[in-house]
């Protein structure tokens, strides 16, 4: 089986080919390899709401104005999925930048403690592909990027895993800090790691149809 080439950095010419690129490692990764597909997701931001009003002496409701305010403390949340067993890692972080997105790296090749390269396909997020992450990598030669092309986020299968996450840990939520977001975070995927299934690439055939019933005419 043919090494995969790394692809392109640059924006532009050969987006064909970087979608065939990252369809390929879906599909028919290299021998050895662990694939995962990162982002970010976030910012979320803590909240807290003033307390329910009050019910009168006849049994209506007192009304009275919202008091919605927004924390200072602003969380992202990075993730990676395995494709191939739905096992994910994720990490917050109080910013979205090189220095963030190198240290979750790091945690993705402390986790897969093989010998193998991992893959990691992203989008094209200016800290994804920063001169700083660019050389990081020299030090940790088993990461390889696979930049999906601009505007192809249906490529990224992390984007699925993050309608899911957000159910679990972030839907009807109100946090009060950035801790509560990152136990929210940890919780959450603990749970969905329990019970991870492979992620399969491209639509399942259609399943069989059969005859609910028989007429039989004669004539």
């Amino acid at each position: 089986m043919a090494p995969h080439p790394v692809l392109d950095h640059q924006q532009g010419p050969g987006l064909r080919r970087k979608r065939t690129q990252v369809v390929g490692l879906y599909t028919d990764p290299p021998d050895g390899a662990v694939v995962v597909c990162a982002d970010e997701l976030g910012p979320v931001t803590p909240r807290t709401f003033g307390p329910a009003p009050a019910w009168s002496a006849d049994g209506h409701r007192i009304k009275a104005p919202l008091e919605y305010f927004r924390g200072p403390d602003k969380t992202w949340v990075y993730g990676a999925l395995r494709v191939a067993d739905g096992a994910a890692v994720t990490m917050t972080a109080a910013s979205r930048n090189s220095d963030c997105y190198q240290r979750f790296l790091q945690r993705l090749e402390d986790a897969d403690p093989g010998h193998g390269d991992i893959w990691v396909i992203a989008d094209n997020l200016s800290g994804h592909n920063s001169l700083a992450t660019r050389t990081w990598p020299a030090d940790h030669p088993r990461i390889q990027h696979a930049f999906i092309p601009v505007g192809a986020c249906r490529l990224n299968l992390q984007e699925a895993w993050w309608r899911i996450f957000r159910h679990h840990a972030l839907a009807g939520v109100s946090f009060a800090d950035s801790k509560d977001i990152d136990h929210a975070t940890r919780i959450a995927t603990a749970q969905l790691n329990q019970r991870a299934k492979p992620w399969v690439w491209g639509r399942p055939p259609p399943a069989p149809r059969h005859l609910r019933r028989q007429f039989v005419y004669s004539l």
